[in-house]
């Protein structure tokens, strides 16, 4: 060890308490680096995990080739496994409804297949032997042909061949006129199992996927190949060198691992954990350069009189770069550990949380990576070099004499630290020489200006982040009355009250309601509607008429005597053939609500011409009654398919829908909702209900419930990992305000002594440094906050839905403005008590402050 590092080890001996508070701020640096990239890792683990059980364990799939090309790919080095099922061939599907895909397509799984590519169950088994097969549900909800559990199916199964006598595939699209299918046998199967859509089948495929059990006695000629690399992000150059055409990418799983085609998944991957990193940094090497610039400048006398008696520019650059070599050899092993550590507590409490975000069956566990901690130590490591080499490189260009005279740090004319004369009347003695103390050397306190500030604009914006996302849980859990919602349209009325009474059976459900939306119009006279909404409609004559979209909801008839007890009305006056029924009108406007109609009650005249024309027009008459109500949640589709900013609803029961029905329009949109005491166990059951009743129309099951359980879990993540990175930087930024103020203090021991010297009182000494503390907190405050406000302001524009309000952050300024004067104090009082237990003549005799 050469003489420079010697004394470089000797400094950091002798001012003990900075050489820790450096050492903790590298630990909370390499902590928060190594949690960063150990949680990227395990997060990737657990979506490629979690994506592997849902969509199967193989990377590439070739969809018709032969026995000698699966030989040849089981012994190829650049793959790992191989499973194949049978291409038995196709059946022409009877009363087929999508053109597209007119055929069944048979496949044969082995017991290899079946534990490789994962098959959805929704009611039955999966075959035991060639007489079973299992039935995709794609095939009643878009072909229109149901097949029930128990059938028996008799089947032409063939060749599909293209004009010159090519065979067609799976990856080959319909042509219709340009094919034909060649028979080759019939089969008959039992139907033993109805599956949602297998994952390997495109939409573009020509057939619907059968399942069966592959015969081992009959040797088949066109096969599926599912193939499983060593090298996932060589999938793309493997498929080039096999020269096959017919082929797809699992690229739900290869995603993950970054060897998919999308491009914007890899870059969001990876540019969100480098944002991550640069900011975690920026905080450290704001802690770390300050740390070795206040080390600087208590050496600066000593770098001076090492340079006059021959030391190199260089050999100081290396002594400052070997202090922060020791530091991180210290510091960062501790941080490695702490990092692994706190990130294994964080896993450890939000794991139940994922598990009901994405995947059920895949746990969220602390993944290990050397790759990951390496890189972690690597970015600690140059963290602290570029820290330390910046001060270094101009401590090692002073000049000598500069150095030893210690002229160099405090280059101030007196003008630059002049103060006016309400200052002085304000501060009094001891404020205005705290002022000039912070004017005099703007550099040495703007470090820890910047520091607080960032701690201020991080801690507010982040802060907001998960106010507006609370906002947005707290929005959308008032979106539905309902647990579970089945919307659909084209259903009869007998279809939909004949699955209405079996879903309303299930386990767990305890209410239930049905309805219909339809959409009509009505011509309204401008007499009839309000000053406001006149001015709403930039309408200026009351003699105007206005065409109006109204929307009846038709609510079971149970529901709707209800909610007419519940206003307390005559139940004889709003129930039978010529009753009276309730209406809602809104119009929204900014961020209020004005009302419509002028008057209580009112006849309209409905139609379902939408362009104001009557001549000609089937209308119906019906006597309305306004009331202040939240009407029953309409279908989603239709709340999502509406302008919101004019609501007119008439609210019907269902055994009156007949009456409308003759107005000659759409088919409405007809719903069901349910609440449940268990929703999750209800829609699963609900699930199989409309297998068995063969729903072929289209039609969406929501667990409202479920997805308001999601939102919440996300919620709860978010807030860990935002609260987790907000400690660990304001931790950072502590330490870095400490080590600066206390060092910035000591550096003044022989100024602060001459002030006591001379009759400065403990009481002043206190005032003046309590003057310091204002005036640090205050010029942090005055930048941070505006920053922290616009910050969270754009956050909330770019990355939060329209409908939610902007919340200024009151509690986050509160609590920054507080925990920013709350640690200045702090560490000026540590500061100044040891400076005032120092002998006064000590302190003037003192060459090296």
């Amino acid at each position: 060890m050469n003489i420079f590092n010697k004394v470089a080890l000797q400094g950091m001996k002798k001012n003990r308490t900075r050489t820790l508070v450096t050492i903790i701020g590298v630990v909370l640096s390499a902590a928060m680096i190594t949690a960063v990239t150990t949680f990227g890792v395990s997060l990737i683990d657990y979506l490629t995990k979690g994506a592997i059980s849902k969509y199967g364990d193989w990377h590439v799939e070739f969809l018709d080739v032969d026995s000698s090309f699966i030989q040849k790919q089981a012994g190829n080095d650049e793959v790992t496994n191989t499973t194949v099922f049978e291409n038995i061939g196709y059946a022409t599907l009877s009363g087929n409804r999508n053109p597209d895909k007119p055929y069944l397509f048979i496949a044969g799984f082995n017991k290899e297949t079946f534990d490789t590519v994962p098959i959805d169950l929704i009611s039955g088994r999966l075959p035991k032997n060639s007489g079973e097969i299992l039935v995709s549900s794609k095939v009643a909800t878009d072909g229109g042909v149901k097949f029930a559990v128990g059938d028996t199916v008799s089947l032409d199964i063939g060749r599909r061949i293209n004009d010159v006598n090519e065979r067609l595939g799976q990856g080959d699209l319909y042509t219709a006129g340009g094919e034909t299918l060649v028979s080759q046998d019939k089969r008959i199967y039992k139907v033993v199992g109805i599956c949602r859509k297998p994952i390997f089948e495109e939409s573009s495929a020509p057939g619907y996927t059968l399942i069966t059990k592959a015969d081992a006695q009959f040797k088949g000629d066109s096969f599926s190949l599912f193939a499983t690399l060593k090298n996932p992000r060589k999938a793309h150059s493997y498929v080039s060198s096999t020269g096959e055409r017919a082929y797809v990418f699992n690229d739900n799983v290869l995603r993950f691992m970054g060897a998919s085609d999308n491009k914007l998944f890899n870059v969001f991957l990876y540019s969100v954990g480098g944002i991550v990193l640069a900011i975690i940094m920026i905080g450290s090497i704001f802690l770390i350069y300050n740390s070795f610039n206040m080390s600087l400048n208590e050496r600066t006398q000593q770098f001076g009189i090492l340079s006059s008696v021959g030391a190199t520019a260089k050999q100081l650059r290396n002594s400052v770069l070997f202090e922060g070599f020791c530091i991180g050899t210290v510091g960062i092993p501790i941080g490695v550990a702490v990092g692994i550590l706190s990130i294994k507590l964080v896993i450890s409490v939000i794991s139940k949380n994922f598990a009901n975000v994405l995947y059920t069956n895949v746990p969220l566990t602390l993944t290990l990576s050397i790759l990951a901690i390496i890189v972690a130590v690597v970015v600690s490591m140059v963290t602290i070099l570029i820290s330390a080499y910046i001060p270094a490189r101009k401590a090692a260009n002073t000049p000598v004499m500069e150095c030893i005279r210690q002229t160099n740090e405090v280059k101030v004319e007196s003008k630059a630290v002049k103060t006016s004369n309400l200052s002085q009347r304000i501060y009094g003695l001891e404020g205005t020489l705290a002022l000039k103390n912070f004017k005099r050397n703007k550099k040495r306190y703007r470090s820890i200006v910047l520091s607080l500030a960032l701690s201020i604009v991080l801690f507010i914006s982040t802060s907001a982040l998960v106010g507006d996302l609370k906002q947005m849980s707290s929005q959308k859990s008032e979106v539905t009355d309902h647990d579970i919602i089945f919307s659909t349209q084209g259903m009869s009325d007998s279809e939909m009250l004949k699955l209405y009474d079996k879903m309303k059976s299930a386990n767990g459900v305890y209410e239930g309601l049905y309805q219909e939306m339809i959409t009509y119009s009505c011509i309204v006279k401008g007499s009839k509607l309000t000053e406001n909404y006149l001015q709403h409609e930039n309408m200026h004559a009351t003699n105007e008429t206005v065409n109006l979209p109204v929307d009846m909801q038709f609510l079971d008839d149970s529901t709707y005597l209800n909610i007419i007890k519940g206003l307390g009305l005559n139940t004889k006056e709003y129930t039978g053939e010529n009753a009276k029924m309730l209406a809602v009108s809104m119009a929204v406007e900014d961020d209020h609500t004005i009302d419509i109609f002028t008057n209580s009650s009112m006849n309209v005249n409905l139609t379902s011409e939408t362009d104001g024309n009557l001549d000609n027009v089937e209308k119906q008459n019906v006597n309305i009654t306004f009331v202040k109500i939240v009407p029953p949640d309409s279908p989603p589709s239709a709340r999502n398919s509406k302008n919101k900013q004019v609501n007119f609803r008439i609210l019907a029961p269902y055994s009156v829908k007949y009456k409308f029905e003759a107005l000659d329009v759409s088919t409405g949109i007809k719903s069901m909702g349910f609440q449940s005491k268990n929703p999750t166990q209800s829609v699963a059951e609900m699930e199989k209900i409309i297998e068995s009743e063969g729903v072929t129309v289209e039609h969406n099951l929501y667990n409202m419930y479920g997805m308001m359980d999601d939102n919440r879990n996300y919620i709860f993540i978010v807030n860990v990992f935002a609260y987790t990175f907000i400690i660990m930087i304001s931790l950072i930024s502590v330490a870095n305000v400490f080590n600066t103020i206390s060092t910035n203090i000591k550096l003044r021991r022989r100024e602060l002594a001459m002030l006591r010297s001379i009759g400065m009182s403990e009481r002043d000494f206190q005032k003046m440094m309590n003057f310091e503390c204002i005036f640090y907190g205050m010029r942090a405050l005055l930048f941070g906050l505006p920053i922290a406000v616009i910050s969270s302001w754009l956050i909330h524009k770019e990355m939060v839905a329209d409908d939610i309000n902007f919340m200024f952050p009151w509690v986050s300024i509160g609590i920054s403005v507080f925990g920013v004067l709350f640690i200045i104090f702090i560490t000026m009082l540590y500061t100044t008590n040891k400076i005032k237990k120092e002998n006064i003549i000590d302190a003037l005799r003192d060459d090296m402050a």
